[in-house]
């Protein structure tokens, strides 16, 4: 495995022949290493890879899995992912070999996360310690499947966080309505906020939308899009699931305000954002809002919950809710049990008529 030196340049190159996957063979020719033992040790890393050997370092594998992987994950949530990867579990495990990771030493890494405190004195939240854990145990047992890794030791140490979410909030109509009223004096966080609260939709799919996406004549919303800024540049992604493209009627009272608010945007184009803002924007009007309207504080979010509950309230099934805001009808069952009407008490007496008919 020899180095060469650009006697130009004055850095050294590494150039080899491995065979593919395939069984062809292929030349590999990497330059710009400032040493020598730098460009031997890159490939070495690199046919430890081609050959998926798992003596390995983890921090090698990781490269593996990234090409693996990547391409199959919408952007955004690759982008979670890798900032886990490359800032919470890389530090700890990329020295050790694949096949030496032991149960052991995740529960050592577990153990520095569950003690880790920030600035205030708080812990990671226990969502985003199972987060971290499944996406630890996400490479390990892709290491099992694929590349003959014996054990995944992340699933033998056992998981740590919960899976349990954030408390779910939500307004009433009225504390809504109370809310908006002090939104009107900016039009864009006003009908912004309207669409929230009246349609159900994600922020991102908020922040998408383009003139094209209203076919206002029959009061319809299209959401075929979501946005996202990642890494400083907006990206306009897929909706969140393949169920999440849908079509939403909205109220004849939402289509006006949309079709005023599209009037006043000077020179705008088809396809062009109607809200030009970010998230950030809208978590700030909603701080601001909700102090100014004497209401409790929610997340955006629970802007969708909060319409969600409405529809409920006005006596809509799970089937007919999840069809508008995109959800399977079993996740709505789920998430919202506690707020449809119980029908134990007519069960049971139909079930008296039942029997007393015999």
């Amino acid at each position: 495995m020899p180095a060469y030196k650009d006697a130009q340049k004055g850095t050294w190159y590494a150039a080899f022949y491995y065979q593919d996957w395939k069984g062809v063979k292929k030349k590999k020719l990497k330059r710009g290493f400032p040493a020598k033992k730098e460009a031997l040790a890159w490939e070495r890393t690199f046919l430890l890879q081609q050959a998926a050997d798992l003596t390995m370092t983890f921090e090698a594998f990781v490269e593996i899995y990234i090409v693996d992987k990547q391409n199959r994950l919408r952007e955004n949530t690759w982008s979670t992912k890798e900032h886990i990867i490359r800032t919470k579990i890389l530090p700890y495990f990329k020295e050790k070999r694949l096949c030496d990771i032991k149960p052991q030493d995740v529960i050592a890494w577990q153990n520095e996360l569950l003690n880790y405190r920030g600035k205030n004195g708080e812990p990671y939240s226990p969502t985003y310690l199972k987060a971290l854990h499944s996406q630890f145990s996400a490479i390990l047992n892709h290491a099992v499947r694929f590349y003959g890794l014996n054990k995944n030791a992340a699933t033998t140490a056992g998981n740590m966080g919960s899976s349990k979410h954030q408390e779910m909030l939500f307004w009433t109509k009225e504390e809504y309505l109370k809310f908006a009223e002090v939104m009107m004096d900016k039009p864009l966080s006003y009908y912004a906020f309207e669409i929230l609260y009246w349609c159900g939709i994600r922020e991102g799919e908020l922040l998408a939308l383009t003139p094209a996406d209203f076919d206002l004549d029959k009061g319809l919303l299209s959401i075929t899009k979501s946005y996202q800024r990642l890494n400083g540049k907006d990206v306009i992604t897929d909706p969140k699931t393949p169920k999440s493209v849908r079509v939403v009627q909205m109220p004849d009272f939402l289509t006006e305000e949309i079709r005023d608010y599209l009037k006043s945007l000077y020179k705008v184009k088809p396809t062009d954002r109607i809200f030009e803002v970010t998230k950030y924007y809208l978590h700030h009007e909603m701080d601001r809002g909700a102090k100014e309207a004497g209401v409790k504080r929610i997340r955006i979010h629970d802007l969708r919950h909060s319409h969600v509950s409405l529809l409920i309230e006005m006596g809509f099934s799970a089937v007919a809710i999840a069809d508008r805001v995109g959800h399977e009808s079993i996740d709505i069952t789920y998430k919202y049990a506690h707020l449809f009407p119980s029908k134990q008490q007519e069960m049971a007496a139909k079930l008296n008529m039942e029997r007393g008919e015999r």
